[in-house]
């Protein structure tokens, strides 16, 4: 198999999203239009964070390292709310960029993070969230034989096809035991199709806030 993506979670609604080297995808017509041409990113108006709001998209990489560069004392990426990507690559680039600029990540008071917006908010060094947040995870898809989209849970616990995000987890300072304790947790938690919402002692468990 050489894709899999997160499902992204939008208003209440999924769309199955298959990354691939041609980035297809299934999410036809105007979401798709509307979700790659967003503005997701804007400077404070203090200048101290870059805030993130919508969906990640294959442009995203290219846009935040443009107002990252614009504003060299950017200290911290603020989410409103980001339910997902829509290019699983490009997520964990940005994320990985993230992690190396020495930034921190805030949810801020009433915000959602769901699917890859997830495991973009843990590429902070401190990991803090306001009041009334919703976290959210749930398992992957991906394409397999000839097209046929299978599922995190269908391959046992050590196939390499699970080492994307413990790989990346690790790389943004989680241990190789919390790596993997996160990474199964949340493909055991909801399927594709669906969403867990994370509580409170659980966001303590697997540590995805520092403070």
């Amino acid at each position: 198999m050489k894709s899999l993506s997160r499902l992204v979670w939008i208003c209440g609604t999924f769309f199955l999203l298959i990354t691939s080297p041609s980035c297809s995808s299934l999410l036809l017509g105007d979401e798709m239009k509307t979700l790659q041409k967003a503005n997701i990113f804007m400077l404070s108006k203090d200048g101290q964070s870059i805030i993130l709001d919508g969906v990640i998209n294959s442009s995203a990489l290219k846009k935040f390292k443009e107002l990252y560069t614009q504003n060299p004392n950017v200290k911290s990426v603020d989410i409103v709310n980001c339910d997902g990507s829509i290019d699983d690559e490009t997520n964990l680039k940005l994320a990985s960029f993230i992690h190396e600029k020495g930034l921190n990540t805030h949810l801020e008071d009433h915000g959602l993070i769901a699917s890859g917006g997830t495991d973009l908010f843990l590429a902070g060094i401190n990991r803090t969230m306001g009041k009334d947040t919703k976290i959210g995870v749930h398992s992957w898809a991906g394409n397999g034989k000839k097209g046929k989209i299978v599922t995190a849970k269908d391959f046992p616990k050590d196939h390499k096809n699970h080492q994307p995000y413990i790989v990346y987890y690790k790389s943004i300072g989680f241990s190789q035991e919390q790596a993997e304790d996160f990474y199964f947790f949340t493909i055991n938690a909801a399927s594709a199709e669906d969403i867990y919402w994370m509580k409170e002692e659980e966001i303590r468990k697997y540590q995805l806030l520092t403070e």
